[in-house]
């Protein structure tokens, strides 16, 4: 079966290194190193197998949504269907992902692994037990059709991902992916495809949005939709899984409710109604001062604080370069530099935060307090040149202040930034070189940041910029961000110990011009793409550490974002009817292997 898109002639499959005889199945996959269970593991280390089974947990998240598909670009996705923070409930992957390592696979729909050293090539067996909740079996022929669907009909990440694969082989329960070329995190970026089933799928319609439950393997079935409003999910009874050393001590609810609300004051409220049974707290106000309830006295309600070995990601306000005010990166760094966080911190968060100097915070993958070792220089080449000398020197730090929010030297050492990139002050507004004020738009998700973006655009007054607030709702949002229609949008990216091909989607220039991409800054840097490709090919976890330092240097001196800032550990609170085992995975928490007490 020959895959989509145009994918290479059998003669580029001849040419790939003949190692394939030299593999052999494997019950386990790691992006470096080797996985940290053994074969005859019974369960992953931060699941309870005698967690109890039964009852209901009440989410809550923010928006709303009008399509049960979550793989496409049309509409707004339902949450807890194939979901990073609440579980693949719905949907299943290929492998199961161990959050108690950096990037490692174990087995779930497929039994077995098998790669070559070059991983110029990835098989995966099925396991015959895997069914779909209809109970038709799930085979390698769906395997290989999810992968030909998606890249046709899905987001624009399935069909990078397609791109790269030579030939679909499917030989009774394998499939077989032949690569263009060797690609060492391919095999685990396969293993982490969903899968759907053939038989349940109209090809044709399959790229519009529909709130007609579909069909998966997973532990649960959508049993209520309320557009908009309310999802919930029962479940299967006949799990092909429940007893999967993968899946032991997770899935431990009988029903998820996950209700929509239209803002987090909304759902903080619903909280201490008991209507909500975990928030995962961002407010730094309302964890420090907002749990004063009766809940939280007697007991009812916990309060869990959690260390993670997670990089911070970055949050702050992205500039799209795509807009002719923000194409100068001198232009850029002078307004990433006026952001007065200790005001904030002091003001707004109750000095509960961090400042974010580094897309990987917090971790051995930052470069932050770290000179570039000789091997990041010669990872970086001749773009060592560009980058300012203090990112080399793993001495770059956020601009500070006096926290008075009057700090005249801060507001002097933008202005003279600005002066320097050719602005003048005037008639009390700053002015380009083009004779045009300095002037952009920020676009808020209705009220979310709309605090911190108007302490930004106080200090931005003060200095003749206008900084302007337009607030949208979702489903206006989303298609603005898919045609990047804005100036500067609050994001957050999030990071993982093992960065790998979804940062060509964030900030590699393939992705600046496809709609739908997150590539929301408008990127297209030889050195950035450089960068990406050097993390992509690390063999080892030492050569992969110097390549994300590299990069981390290069983003930040292209000063994309604004960096704001990031907790120093993970708050949640849960009405103490909700129980958690006393493992905390390496990433943090893992809310399917909570259960509800009786």
């Amino acid at each position: 079966m020959r895959g989509l898109l145009g994918l290479a002639a059998a003669a580029a499959v001849m040419a790939l290194p003949l190692a394939h005889a030299m593999a052999e199945p494997q019950h386990a996959i790691a992006m470096h190193g080797e996985p940290a269970l053994a074969e005859a593991y019974a369960h992953l280390p931060y699941a309870d197998p005698d967690a109890r089974k039964g009852g209901r947990i009440d989410y809550a998240v923010q928006g709303s949504f009008d399509s049960l598909n979550p793989f496409i670009v049309q509409g707004s996705g339902a949450r807890g269907i194939l979901d990073l923070e609440l579980g693949n409930n719905v949907f299943e992957t290929l492998m199961q992902r161990s959050y108690d390592e950096a990037f490692s696979l174990y087995p779930l729909i497929a039994k077995t692994v098998e790669t070559d050293d070059a991983r110029s090539f990835v098989e995966f067996t099925i396991d015959p037990d895997a069914r779909f909740s209809d109970g038709e079996p799930v085979t390698a022929q769906d395997v290989a059709f999810t992968v030909e669907l998606l890249a046709e009909k899905g987001y624009p990440r399935y069909a990078t991902t397609a791109r790269k694969i030579a030939e679909t082989i499917v030989e009774g329960d394998t499939v077989r992916f032949e690569f263009v070329e060797p690609d060492r995190e391919l095999p685990l970026i396969l293993g982490l495809m969903p899968v759907l089933p053939e038989h349940a799928i109209d090809r044709e319609t399959f790229d519009r949005s529909t709130l007609t439950p579909m069909i998966g393997s997973g532990p649960y079935e959508i049993a209520e939709v309320r557009p908009g409003e309310r999802i919930v999910l029962k479940r299967d009874e006949d799990y092909w899984a429940k007893d999967h050393p993968s899946k032991r001590g997770l899935d431990n609810y009988d029903e998820i409710r996950i209700t929509y609300y239209r803002d987090t004051n909304t759902m903080f409220e619903a909280f201490k109604k008991g209507l909500v049974d975990i928030q995962l707290e961002t407010n730094a106000q309302r964890w420090a001062t907002g749990y004063d309830f009766p809940a939280v006295a007697s007991g009812g309600v916990v309060q869990d604080e959690f260390e993670t070995g997670l990089p911070s990601g970055m949050q702050g306000f992205v500039m799209n370069t795509r807009r002719p005010v923000f194409q100068d990166v001198a232009v850029r760094r002078a307004l990433a530099g006026l952001f007065d966080f200790e005001w904030v911190n002091r003001t707004l968060l109750s000095n509960a935060y961090e400042r974010t100097g580094s897309y990987y915070a917090r971790s051995e993958l930052s470069s932050l307090d770290r000179h570039a070792s000789e091997a990041e220089l010669a990872l970086l080449g001749e773009f060592a040149e560009t980058i300012e000398p203090q990112i080399l020197a793993g001495e770059h730090q956020p601009a500070k202040t006096n926290g008075s929010g009057r700090d005249r030297d801060f507001l002097r050492r933008g202005f003279e930034a600005l002066k320097a990139a050719g602005h003048t002050m005037q008639d009390g507004r700053m002015v380009g070189p083009n004779g045009r004020p300095l002037a952009f738009e920020i676009m808020l998700r209705g009220r979310n940041g709309e605090e911190i973006a108007s302490a930004w655009q106080r200090t931005l007054r003060a200095i003749g910029i206008e900084l302007t607030m337009r607030s949208v709702d979702d489903a206006q949002y989303q298609q603005r961000l898919l045609t990047y229609d804005y100036d500067v949008i609050l994001h957050t990216y999030t990071s993982s110990l093992s960065p790998g091909v979804e940062q060509v989607g964030r900030w590699g220039s393939r992705a600046k011009e496809p709609q739908g991409t997150m590539n929301y800054a408008g990127v297209a840097e030889p050195a950035v793409d450089a960068m990406i490709g050097n993390l992509l090919t690390a063999t080892t976890r030492e050569s992969f550490v110097d390549a994300v330092r590299a990069y981390d240097r290069v983003l930040l001196n292209g000063a994309y974002v604004v960096p704001l800032y990031h907790q120093p550990e993970l708050w949640v609170a849960r009405w103490s009817r909700i129980e958690r085992p006393d493992k905390v995975p390496l990433y943090g928490i893992h809310l399917p292997a909570w259960w509800r007490a009786q």
